[in-house]
């Protein structure tokens, strides 16, 4: 079992974000303050051999109904670790990161070619991969909220809700890009403009989205957003990961039952019907929903629990432990172990809460990259994020953001491996 323990703020570092430790590289958290899980197992990342140079490649991805030709961004770092995205929906399309053994691998879900994206399966199973999403994250009750005195009404595309910034939210929109490289890594810097009443919300408002690759194997996302008139914002990431691979061997019928996820969250908030929160911020404990140490997704998943049921699984809002934190500090907000690849994926986020989404409407009717199908569970999202259905919830963080205010949000994917394939070890820090 792996151990880990809370930490104050005040003992973590801030610097290069790796040091050497019984001669093995060890991955921090670094800049800005990261505060949250301290986890005891240590993790290899290899940064001997960094001979090869970091590139950008830009290619053609596909063409748009409309004619629009869109490309397809691939940032390489200098270890080899390759992330492309494509300016449609800022998606992720492809992530190859190295296993236990060095053999690098595509983590995210997603198609070889932009018309996977366009088709009407796709359409109708909606399930966003790898796709920046906004305005609003996640769902508003009944595609209203009051603001100033005035309702607001959005298309409602989930039942009787809002979801994801609503029918053509930034997940379908073509995103003017510019690459960039500096000391944090290679980059791609994707910028939207949302007119006043897009989707029905207030507001003019310029987006501004980059993705960094950096040299040590993490993938920062950096949000701002700017608004001409009061607005709610709730940018997300949506991408879908399998850390086993998902286009090898492994990948054939496999799913993320197997993996190990830790959540640094005391609490969560359960949903209704509908999925939308019912305002408690109900404990963790004694429930299904206790990732406090790490726990196999599917040793709970198939619990006799009515929010289990309510989500055919995990598709809920934690709410994670960020005690004594300014909103601008990072927080260790999850880890992901593979036990097959040794993949390790921490996630660290500004934000307030976490959706940990577990694939429940992968269904295999997509056929994704190399010819896998993406059957039940194949994938896991974790959503960082404000809280669903904040707009009508007074009790929980705001979202919303005025005239002259900058909305800034980062989040990163850390990635490394175990020290040891199949098998975690508990070490004294």
């Amino acid at each position: 079992m792996i151990a880990f323990d809370r930490f104050p703020s005040t003992s973590t570092a801030r610097g290069s974000g790796a040091e050497i430790r019984n001669g093995a590289w060890v991955l921090l958290a670094a800049l800005p303050l990261v505060a949250g899980i301290a986890f005891a197992q240590e993790t290899k990342q290899d940064v001997t051999g960094m001979e090869q140079q970091r590139n950008i490649e830009q290619g053609v991805f596909g063409t748009l109904p409309d004619g629009s030709e869109v490309a397809l961004y691939t940032l390489t770092n200098a270890q080899g670790a390759r992330l492309s995205v494509t300016p449609y929906g800022g998606i992720i399309v492809a992530l190859e990161v190295p296993d236990a053994e060095g053999e690098f691998e595509d983590v995210v879900l997603g198609f070889d070619r932009l018309e996977g994206y366009l088709s009407e399966t796709y359409r109708q199973a909606n399930p966003y991969f790898g796709a920046l999403i906004g305005r609003y994250g996640n769902r508003i009750a009944g595609g209203k909220f009051s603001l100033d005195g005035k309702v607001h009404t959005l298309p409602t595309n989930d039942g009787d809700n809002h979801l994801h910034g609503g029918d053509r939210g930034f997940d379908r929109r073509l995103w003017k890009a510019e690459t960039v490289e500096d000391e944090r890594g290679v980059g791609l810097i994707l910028t939207l403009t949302s007119p006043d009443r897009d989707q029905g919300y207030p507001g003019e408002l310029q987006a501004r989205v980059r993705y960094t690759l950096s040299d040590d194997n993490a993938v920062i996302v950096d949000y701002e957003a700017t608004s001409d008139a009061t607005t709610p914002v709730n940018l997300t990431q949506h991408s879908y990961f399998n850390l086993d691979g998902v286009t090898g061997e492994r990948a054939d019928g496999d799913d993320i039952l197997d993996h190990r996820l830790t959540v640094n969250a005391d609490a969560f908030t359960p949903v209704d019907e509908g999925l939308i929160p019912t305002g408690e911020l109900r404990s963790v404990a004694q429930t299904p929903f206790d990732f406090r140490k790490p726990t196999a997704i599917g040793e709970r998943i198939e619990a006799d629990n009515t929010q289990l049921a309510r989500g055919q699984g995990y598709d809920h809002n934690f709410v994670l432990d960020r005690d004594g934190l300014d909103e601008n500090e990072l927080v260790t907000a999850a880890r992901l172990e593979a036990e097959h690849s040794g993949r390790v994926m921490e996630v660290l986020t500004t934000e307030p809460g976490l959706q940990f989404y577990s694939g429940n409407f992968l269904d295999g009717s997509l056929t994704g990259k190399g010819g896998t199908t993406y059957g039940h569970r194949f994938g896991l999202a974790l959503e960082t994020q404000h809280f669903p259905d904040s707009p009508n919830q007074p009790d929980f963080p705001s979202t919303l953001l005025q005239p002259g205010e900058t909305y800034q949000s980062q989040t990163r994917y850390v990635f490394s491996t175990n020290s040891t394939t199949g098998e975690s070890e508990t070490t004294s820090n």
